[in-house]
């Protein structure tokens, strides 16, 4: 539902910030605008930080630099040509110019990627071409992102698109492109917001709709489901009636559950907020017969097991194999919470198998399973990234578990 009439993320950025315990929002206006909130619902009233027009911006809070704490990137267009104009500021609201990318498509957006410590440009490929990505890495964001032109060999590499596995629109037949790919890094993985525009044939603005997708490396994705994970509506006057568009930053982690930030065009420009269950992109599911699930033969660090549980009259139980045959049984877990400790008969912990190659067998029964993981502290700390934070959190990734 909408919680800010002032403005739509565009990408932008939505973030909370641990220095002063605010939720922020920076958004696509006339100019850059902003404004801030105690939890991320009601927001106070919004303000130009920035003037010019722009076609698309993304907003990043790096909190490993003190000094350039928020850095951004406005896609503006000058004399036919179309570059990021990027920025460095301490507070999100004082900024200061510090460069330019080399010639990119509007809607163009980046992100940073910890598993390989880069920052990495997604760029809009080409102009009056099927709407893809490009792709273009950096370590410095001020001093890296200057490729040649179109068509010159040092011009950004082609990256990643729709296909034929995006559903087309039975009314339009029109083969879906990706307009655009907001990422950030979500426990121990990628997290990608994929925009896919399946065409725009009438008065109606582009029924664009945002899709999900995960990656190990930030290069390489998985999209197994092809559903609208932010859809559109087909009432004219929803919010949500056209161009559902993702923020920077993806999502934020509240409690024991997400914050998704997006956008749409039909009542107004409007940010809107969505939820869902924390972990909740997926799980495996157990009817009332109950079934088994054995992951591949893993290694861990850590000692204390954690699940991510619907199971309010079901329940899970787990074995740990070895090479030698089954080595330790949990007790029967039951309950419906995002965080919930797994015991073991005959044992404390897994410290004794850490390091150790081994397979997990969960049996679940009349229940859904999200997530497990295993943590060296008794709070079920995930030591995971947290996507653009959330209340409790003092960094990029989870370190208090039930602490929060």
């Amino acid at each position: 539902n909408p919680v800010f009439s002032g403005g739509m993320v565009f990408s932008d950025g939505v973030w909370y910030d641990p220095k002063d315990h605010l939720f922020k929002l920076w958004y696509f206006g006339h100019g850059t605008g902003y404004t801030t909130s105690k939890d991320g619902i009601h927001w106070d009233p919004g303000t130009n930080v920035l003037s010019g027009e722009t076609d698309s911006q993304t907003v990043w809070l790096d909190l490993e630099e003190t000094s350039k704490r928020f850095k951004m990137i406005r896609s503006v267009i000058a004399s036919n040509d179309c570059r990021g104009q990027i920025y460095y500021s301490p507070d999100g609201v004082e900024w200061n110019h510090v460069g330019q990318t080399g010639s990119w498509g509007d809607r163009s957006t980046f992100f940073y990627n910890p598993f390989r410590k880069i920052w990495v440009i997604s760029v809009r490929h080409g102009w009056g071409q099927p709407r893809a990505r490009r792709y273009w890495e950096v370590k410095d964001l001020a001093k890296g992102p200057y490729w040649g032109e179109a068509g010159e060999p040092q011009y950004p590499p082609f990256w990643i698109g729709s296909d034929s596995l995006d559903p087309e629109r039975p009314d339009y037949k029109i083969p879906c492109q990706l307009y655009n790919l907001d990422c950030v890094a979500y426990e121990s993985l990628m997290l990608g917001l994929f925009t896919i525009w399946r065409g725009q044939p009438g008065p109606r603005e582009k029924p664009n709709e945002v899709c999900v997708g995960f990656s190990r490396d930030g290069f390489h994705w998985a999209r197994p489901d092809r559903r609208p994970f932010c859809p559109v509506s087909e009432a004219p006057g929803d919010w949500n009636y056209a161009n559902v568009q993702s923020a920077g930053g993806c999502c934020l982690v509240v409690g024991d559950q997400l914050y998704l930030y997006v956008s749409g065009r039909g009542k107004g420009r409007v940010t809107s907020l969505a939820t869902l269950r924390r972990d909740g992109f997926a799980s495996i599911d157990g009817d009332f017969f109950g079934g088994t699930l054995t992951t591949r033969p893993v290694r861990f660090k850590g000692k204390y097991f954690f699940v991510n549980l619907e199971a309010p009259s079901g329940g899970v139980w787990i074995e740990v194999f070895g090479e030698g045959g089954k080595l330790l049984t949990s007790d029967r877990i039951k309950g419906d919470k995002t965080l919930l400790p797994v015991t073991w008969k005959g044992a404390d912990d897994l410290s004794a198998l850490a390091g150790k190659p081994v397979q997990l067998r969960f049996h679940l029964y009349d229940g859904k399973l999200y997530s497990f993981w295993i943590s060296p502290d008794k709070s079920g700390a995930s030591h995971g990234y947290v996507a653009a934070g959330g209340p409790g959190f003092t960094g990029p990734v989870d370190t208090v578990g039930m602490a929060r």
